[in-house]
């Protein structure tokens, strides 16, 4: 029996999972991964911890599985995006931290540049934003010294996936794929190159970064594990790999990922479609043969909300248990803005933070559960809103995806707020399912991107229920209290 097998390498867990031919999930490891916070709204990752939790979770798959490497057709790497390191190109080991994705470090470096962010946005299809690997590289070199040492070769600059395509072909591969270099801000959506404006704009040498290649195509092979060798034969970036794992390879089709962050992502076809409102111009994916963008909103903080009212205010004692709690609550007017790491789409203000509005003697635990989850809700709402603005084309249903999905308030809420229908596949772990579905085009079991079709699978539905009053009550007091949140600095 024939196996594809995926590693999904996100912001706070690591997941490998391996699929029959029919997509059917046969084991997942998971390990979680550590963030630290050194200062108030910076993020950073151990490269090192990033990279041995990935082989841990490999190494539990097959052994827990007993499959043997002639088995598995390859590997396909889905992985957290923008967050960057640099690493000693002899040796392999790093010399700095990695900059997570939401980290609002390198704010002041941006103002450097918002003079280019016309340039910028035209050829990267990016705002000017911390959230995106330019500026935090750029910062890496400042704060180690490395500049010089980076134009002599000595020290390369990579994202999660090149990092670990690197460290499991031990140093053989430094190559990332297109969806992943497109959120760099230093690649051409276009010419689907490095751009040597952006490079000399932000002062980075060309020789410091990975290969460019196609989301499916052959990455070398891994020899750490004891079943043999394994082909690596896909990358991209999580999202990226979500849209593909939820199927949606046609202009128009739009999921939302409900992960650390929220990611709402819109198959726009053969063609980038730039936003005049806040929407991020992406690469979808691209193969040997076929290519597609996709308009992107962002949310910085997502399923980082629930950790927090686990972890940071002990409301709850697992992330279960907060659907519970909001069914109990019967406030209506408690708002909660969970912008604790700024706001994304359509705001891009990285300098607010969070609050809760509303606050009475008689609220409760109960009642800041239901209004976080809320929150999560009515920002996606925020970037669903503009993206149907932006491009005209109507919203049929969503499909969602993400641990956070599995909340059934939070999703008939959103279902409600919008309002539109959500599907919500039994198979949850879609980006893994993505990286998988890329081993099987690279590897020619599918024929192309449209016969992963044959691979079906059914889904929960959530149909809109609240009446529209009420539904545009709750929008209001959600609007002000952003306009109050954007204000407070």
């Amino acid at each position: 029996m024939k196996y594809l097998f995926a590693l999904d390498s996100g912001t706070t867990s690591t997941r490998a999972t391996l699929f029959d031919l029919a997509g059917h999930k046969i084991y997942t490891a998971q390990r979680d991964l550590e963030c630290t916070y050194p200062f108030p709204g910076y993020v950073h990752q151990d490269p090192t911890a990033i990279f041995v939790s990935a082989v841990d979770v490999i190494n539990e798959v097959l052994i827990r599985t007993g499959v043997s490497g002639k088995d598995i057709i390859g590997l396909g790497i889905a992985t957290q995006r923008e967050t960057c390191l640099l690493f000693d190109s002899n040796t392999g080991k790093p010399l700095t931290e990695a900059i997570v994705w939401q980290s609002n470090e390198t704010n002041d470096v941006v103002k450097k540049y918002l003079e280019y962010k016309d340039l910028i946005h035209r050829k990267t299809g990016l705002t000017m934003s911390s959230y995106f690997s330019s500026t935090k590289i750029r910062y890496l070199l400042d704060k180690y010294n490395l500049q010089e040492r980076a134009e002599n070769g000595y020290v390369k600059a990579c994202t999660i996936d090149s990092w670990l395509v690197y460290k499991l072909t031990g140093g053989k591969i430094f190559a990332t794929d297109t969806s992943n270099a497109s959120r760099t801000q230093l690649f051409n959506i276009e010419t689907l190159q490095y751009d040597d404006d952006l490079l000399k704009i932000f002062n980075i040498p060309k020789i410091m970064l990975p290969e460019v290649k196609n989301s499916s195509d052959y990455y070398g092979e891994t020899n750490l594990f004891s079943c043999g060798p394994i082909k690596i034969m896909g990358v991209a970036g999580d999202q990226q790999s979500a849209l593909l794992g939820h199927q949606l390879i046609k202009k128009g089709g739009i999921k939302m990922t409900y992960g650390t962050g929220l990611f709402c992502l819109m198959n726009t076809g053969n063609n980038p479609v730039y936003s005049e409102n806040g929407l991020l111009t992406t690469i979808g994916l691209t193969t040997k043969n076929e290519k597609y963008y996709a308009l992107e909103g962002s949310v910085f903080i997502g399923g980082a909300a629930v950790q927090w009212l686990r972890d940071g205010l002990n409301l709850v004692e697992n992330a279960a248990e907060t659907e519970e709690k909001a069914f109990f609550s019967k406030d209506e007017s408690l708002i909660v803005v969970p912008a604790f790491a700024g706001l994304g789409t359509p705001y891009w203000d990285n300098e607010c933070r969070g609050a809760i509005y509303g606050i009475t003697r008689g609220t409760n635990k109960n009642d800041i559960v239901k209004a976080t989850l809320e929150g999560i809700a009515l920002q996606a709402y925020d970037v669903i809103k503009t993206m149907i603005d932006d491009t005209k084309i109507q919203l049929n249903y969503l499909s969602v995806d993400g641990g956070a999905s599995s909340n059934n308030y939070l999703m008939q809420f959103q279902s409600d707020i919008v309002p539109t229908k959500i599907l919500r596949p039994e198979v949850v772990e879609t980006t893994s399912l993505g990286a998988a579905f890329l081993v099987g085009i690279t590897s020619g079991y599918f024929l192309d991107l449209e016969d992963i079709k044959k691979i079906t699978f059914s889904s929960d539905v959530f149909n809109p229920k609240m009446n529209v009053e009420k539904r545009n009550i709750k929008i209001a007091q959600y609007e002000k209290a952003v306009k109050a949140t954007l204000l407070f600095k």
